[in-house]
């Protein structure tokens, strides 16, 4: 009897099985196709195509032949299901390139990616379901899902860009990528304070914090929460706050956010991590006003995801796609770097 294995996480489903001792020899999508329930042939023969499906830590192609005590490991997309269809609306939202395969979506700061609990509709997915009302994204296995053509989101004051995959071999190829952490993307932040050094690396688990269900927490000690990496450089320093790029080689939920406060670097307005009230600065009612003018300005937390790089799933050659910094952190910019001249001018 075989040992079979199958493991949920918010976007992957891993299935682990051990081949049976007793087991003749069959092509392992045919095999697959027997054992894992509700999973297309097509989806199988796409996973092995991406190097998504391994027999003894090995990649394998369809015709591979299994052998008994063979330990067989699958990782396909599994985005959540929801019990209710996707609402079409014509929701605003950039598009920076398109082609048979993918869509980079330059999706502005205020829109939710996904529905959810306190927004089932006028999100990006309803904007996508708007934009390809003749064309079915895929989804899992037939079930009706939130999520269809996502393999990775962004927070909904975060702005930037979003890889959508607009078939099932699109998907299943994107979705190795980012779970072998090969996608390169890079955030641009304002953050609070300047740095020490000019670039540095953050390695300490993120978690749910224990407290407040709706933060993540960093972990530098012990194993709690899952290991998070974020690599950054300071592009700009403006005394009071720091414009950094950030390259990501893991992708925790918040991860910039939590990484930066806790080295006492908030991203500037995040008013979930404590970027929204004076962290340096004086204590004075001018500074005070002029950093309140500043929230004004950019009414969101001060990070844009900027660019993204990857493996075409069609060609497997690299392609890299970037955006324009958003006007609100524009403006905010250009505010500091004024206000840091005048206070030059004046010592």
């Amino acid at each position: 009897m075989e040992d079979q294995e199958t493991q949920n996480d918010d976007l992957y489903l891993h299935h682990r099985i051990v081949v049976d001792p007793g087991q003749s020899s069959m092509r392992i999508d045919k095999f697959l196709f027997d054992k894992l329930e509700k999973t297309s042939r097509n989806k199988i023969q796409n996973a092995i195509k991406a190097d998504a499906v391994q027999v003894n830590d090995k990649n394998v192609k369809s015709n591979h032949k299994i052998k008994p005590g063979e330990v067989i490991t699958v990782l396909l997309p599994n985005p959540p299901g929801f019990k209710e269809s996707i609402i079409a609306q014509d929701v605003a939202f950039g598009i920076e390139y398109e082609d048979e395969d993918i869509m980079i979506v330059n999706k502005p700061s205020g829109l939710v990616v996904h529905p959810g609990v306190g927004n089932h509709d006028g999100t990006l997915v309803n904007g996508l379901a708007y934009h390809y009302q003749n064309m079915e994204l895929p989804v899992m296995d037939g079930n009706l899902e939130d999520r269809p053509g996502l393999v990775h989101r962004i927070d909904k004051e975060t702005s930037g860009l979003l890889v959508i995959a607009k078939n099932e071999a699109a998907m299943t190829h994107l979705s190795k990528q980012f779970y072998d952490h090969s996608i390169e993307r890079e955030y641009y932040s304002l953050v609070w304070g300047n740095f020490d050094e000019p670039k540095g690396t953050i390695d300490c688990n993120i978690g749910r914090h224990p407290k407040e269900r709706i933060k993540r927490h960093a972990f530098p000690d012990g194993d709690e929460g899952k290991r998070a990496v974020t690599h950054y450089e300071v592009i700009e320093d403006l005394y009071y706050v720091s414009m950094i790029k950030c390259r990501l080689e893991t992708g925790r939920t918040h991860q910039i956010r939590v990484h930066m406060n806790s080295r006492n670097h908030p991203v500037f307005n995040d008013s979930r991590y404590g970027g929204n009230s004076v962290r340096k600065g004086t204590v004075f009612s001018k500074y005070k006003t002029f950093v309140e003018n500043c929230f004004k300005i950019c009414p969101r937390q001060a990070l844009h995801a900027k660019s993204l790089g990857f493996i075409h799933p069609r060609t497997k050659e690299k392609v890299f796609f970037e955006s324009d910094l958003p006007e609100d952190m524009t403006l905010l910019m250009e505010k500091w770097r004024h206000y840091l001249a005048n206070r030059k001018k004046h010592e």
